[in-house]
């Protein structure tokens, strides 16, 4: 697994579901390339690191994402982490953690 920490732009959509209410990435432009989510591997919630970052919101949380994505049809497939936080203003955050090897 390659560690990132860089930010991505994220087109998200409703997963579809009973309630349709769920969004999740959809497309996501990294390094002035866009990748296209074809399937949700799973999703899970975190918090800051305390032991890292002692100044932080420790009650902040990020939802993280993992993908499988590509960035066009002859592209091969990749997995992806793809992280959902908030700025102080409120406005989603989207950065993109690891890419799976």
């Amino acid at each position: 697994m390659r560690r990132y920490d860089e930010p991505v732009e994220v087109r998200a959509e409703p997963l579809g579901g009973p309630a349709g209410e769920e969004v999740g990435p959809a497309q996501f432009i990294w390094r002035r390339r866009l990748w296209r989510v074809l399937e949700v591997e799973n999703r899970w919630f975190e918090t800051a690191d305390w032991w890292t970052a002692p100044g932080d919101d420790l009650l902040a949380e990020a939802e993280v994402w993992r993908v499988v994505a590509a960035a066009g049809p002859a592209a091969l497939p990749g997995v992806y982490e793809l992280a959902r936080g908030t700025t102080a203003a409120g406005v989603p955050d989207w950065r993109l953690r690891a890419v799976v090897d």
